[in-house]
This record gives C-alpha cells, structure tokens and sequence, in this order.
C-alpha cells in the first residue's frame, strides 16, 4: 500500500499540491484525475523522490519513502513510468530491458522471457532499436522495463498519451490484467478519465494541487458534477 499524508510541493512560488492525502492499496489500480496543470506529474514525482515536498510524507506498507533518494526508493520496489515514454530509441527493446534489470536479482533470462510473455510484440521486436516501435509498442516496452525489476508499486503517467483510442483500450485491460496477476498496487495519473475509470478500483480527482475527491472510481465516474467540472467528461 502507498499512503500519501499531508503531502505538499512548490515550485518557487508555486504551490503545485497543497496538502494531499489519499490511499492506493495493493492489488488495486487508483487513478488520479484531473485537468492539465492539476499536479497529477507533480504527485508521481514526489512519490518517486524525483521532487522533494515542503511538507508531508508519503509510506510504503508503512516503511516513509520521503526524503530517500530516488535509487533508494526504486530498490524498495517503486517503478515509475513517467510521461512520454522514456525509452531510449537508439537501444534494442531486449537492451533497454536489460538497463530496467540492473537493479533486479535473479535471473537476466527468466526475467526477459517473462515480460515477452506478457507482451508477446516485444519478443518479435527484441533486436529491434525502440526506434523502430509504434508509439504503443514504445509504452509496452516502457511498462516492460518497469515491470522485469519485479517492483510491487507501478506509478504510470499518462500512459495513453498520444495512442489511437483502439490501442488505448489494449493498454488498459493490459494494465487491469497485470494489477491483478502480480498484485500490483498501481497509481495511474490519466488525462483520458473515461479509460482509467474503466479500468480503476479508486479515483483521486485533484484541481490546481488540492484534493477535490477521493473515493471508488465508481462514485467518482457517476457524480455528475465531478465529471463536467473538474474532468470534462460532458455527455
């Protein structure tokens, strides 16, 4: 489980988050929602150690990952998959796999015929520069070299960003089957909120920093107010 308490961050003068708090048990997908500029990217960052807050903390199943560096948080099993892909195009997809297996233990092969399983296209493509990729492939491997460290939070941002609306549904019931299979606690920051309520068990809807709800992706998908105002999703 990751706890977020009272977490606040600034850039100068600033105020991305002012004091947001919210659960995201394990094995359960949480969405966070809202519209550009609301703090989603901020939140992953300082949940990641990538941003320092200016006050509250954030725990993983009780152990406070705020104020440890970044490779520190990661080891104990924090991926984060942040907007835009963040592969590197020049590298094979079998190479940038084994740069997401640096910090794992175990077995290099075990552990790249485990992610081919879950993303077959991946083991066609594995000699393949990620260049080469279509931009949901690119997310595949994105989540794949995320995923073969074997980490038990996955922060995902903005995952669909830029795909097709049928390859954003793949992705989805990608992400939904592998929450469930690994017990996965994943924290899925969405511009596209119709998709990840589909898909989440929870929703945290944040405006310019602050919390404006937090409850089960189902009360939030049916409040009327929440989905015009603060998501656009306008019948």
């Amino acid at each position: 489980m990751i706890v977020v308490d009272g977490l606040s961050v600034s850039y100068g003068a600033v105020r991305a988050l002012q004091s947001v708090s919210f659960e995201a048990p394990s094995g359960e997908i949480t969405a966070v929602l809202g519209a550009n500029g609301a703090g989603k990217t901020t939140l992953l960052r300082a949940i990641s150690g990538l941003v320092s807050p200016l006050a509250g903390t954030v725990s993983k199943d009780g152990d406070v990952l705020t104020g440890r560096r970044t490779e520190d948080i990661v080891r104990l099993g924090v991926a984060h998959v942040p907007e835009g892909r963040g592969v590197i195009a020049e590298f094979t997809v079998e190479e940038n796999l084994r740069l997401g297996f640096m910090i794992a233990r175990g077995s290099l092969a075990d552990a790249l015929a485990e992610q081919y399983a879950i993303f077959p296209v991946l083991g066609e493509r594995r000699r393949q520069a990620a260049a080469t990729l279509s931009g949901g492939e690119r997310q595949m491997l994105a989540m794949a070299r995320a995923l073969i460290a074997r980490p038990s939070v996955l922060l995902l941002d903005e995952p669909s960003l830029g795909l097709a609306p049928l390859v954003t549904a793949q992705l989805m019931q990608q992400i939904r089957e592998l929450c469930a299979r690994e017990n996965l606690t994943v924290v899925l920051v969405e511009q596209n909120a119709t998709s990840a309520l589909r898909i989440a068990q929870r929703a945290v809807v944040l405006r310019v920093g602050v919390v404006v709800a937090n409850d089960t992706a189902a009360v939030v998908r049916d409040d009327e107010n929440l989905r015009q105002y603060y998501l656009g999703m306008v019948e």
